[in-house]
C-alpha cells in the first residue's frame, strides 16, 4: 500500500529535522514544500507531503507515523 503524510512545522530547524527523519525512515518527497503565514500564532509554517510504500492494506486505523 502506498501511504500519505503531511508534515507540517514553523519555519525553524525543527521542521528540517521532521523531514530529514521521515526520509531516513523510508519515505519519499511528494510534490513541492510549501510555506504560509500563520497569523495568530505570528510565524511562518512550513509543510511537506511524503509518501512511502509498505506492505498491506490501508484501513483508516493505520497508524502513518509508525511507518
Amino acid at each position: 500500500m502506498k501511504l500519505y503524510r503531511f508534515l507540517s512545522e514553523e519555519d525553524t530547524s525543527a521542521f528540517c529535522h521532521k523531514v530529514t527523519d521521515a526520509l531516513n525512515k523510508g519515505w519519499e518527497l511528494y510534490g513541492t514544500p510549501t510555506q504560509t503565514w500563520d497569523h495568530a500564532a505570528g510565524v511562518m509554517r512550513c509543510g511537506q507531503a511524503v509518501t512511502k510504500e509498505v506492505p498491506g492494506t490501508y484501513t483508516p486505523e493505520t497508524k502513518l507515523g509508525e511507518h
